[in-house]
């Protein structure tokens, strides 16, 4: 039996979504039943689910507010000579208003992938909403079409909770006190262009990196479930990046 190389489908959805600063927001309209698609800014909650910040006033909203049922297409062609061949994914589920303790996640971690919404975020009419999926159609280029389920795009974070408690402090900390570190972690680990990188989350699996309008997603190689595996992994992956990038600072030790 050949063995399998590269990404998984799901490991691709879930780079895809956390890598989105866009995504184009299908539901059913309101007036007409149609399909109604637009334009929305995302981020991501802990588990890998999709943040919004829309306004009520705003079509879509209301086609929400009405019926949760939608789709989110995350599309990652960008700069692709031949965008069918590359890799997009459709998100179907339910987009919710986030309530309760999820409120303030939601706004940390929304305003940390796009500060520029912060102008607006405290409008009456706006809130945040979370896109909860129930499956995901991958197309990975021509011929590699797959069905993902909800359970292998979700990241479990039971267990985590002193983690993602810490986790506004943890990514204050990196951004003020190691910032060579990230852009190391973007250039070195990741092959992105230099830039000023700063983390904007922090969760299990990895953490995701922002630079203008440009994301990074940072995995890790175990499961991190706590402050000091935070700060452990980071410290590890900062000494790898430093390897990779002979003339590198030294720091986060």
């Amino acid at each position: 039996m050949p063995s399998h190389s590269g990404p998984t489908p799901a490991e691709d959805v879930r780079a895809l979504v956390r890598n989105a600063t866009t995504a184009s927001l299908a539901s059913l309209d309101l007036a007409t039943g149609h399909p109604y698609a637009s334009l929305v800014l995302t981020a991501t909650a802990p588990d890998g689910r999709p943040l919004l910040l829309v306004s009520r006033l705003a079509r879509h909203t209301r086609n929400i507010l009405a019926d949760p049922r939608s789709s989110l297409l995350v599309d990652g062609t960008s700069g692709s000579a031949d965008p069918l061949a590359g890799g997009r994914a459709t998100l179907i589920g339910q987009l919710a208003p986030v309530a309760g303790e999820m409120t303030g996640m939601a706004r940390q971690r929304f305003l940390a992938r796009h500060p520029n919404a912060e102008g607006y975020a405290g409008f009456a009419d706006f809130g945040f909403y979370a896109f909860t999926p129930e499956c995901a159609h991958y197309i990975g280029g021509f011929g590699r079409i797959v069905e993902v389920e909800a359970g292998d795009i979700l990241v479990d974070t039971a267990g985590a909770e002193s983690l993602l408690a810490a986790e506004a402090g943890i990514v204050a900390q990196m951004n003020a006190d190691h910032a060579d570190a990230i852009n190391l972690y973007a250039t070195a680990l990741l092959g992105e262009p230099a830039d000023s990188w700063r983390m904007s989350g922090i969760d299990p699996d990895g953490a995701d990196l922002t630079a203008g309008r440009r994301a990074a997603r940072l995995s890790f190689s175990k499961r991190v479930c706590n402050p000091d595996d935070a700060r452990r992994t980071l410290a590890d992956l900062a000494h790898a990046a430093r390897g990779a990038s002979p003339r590198a600072p030294e720091g986060l030790t």
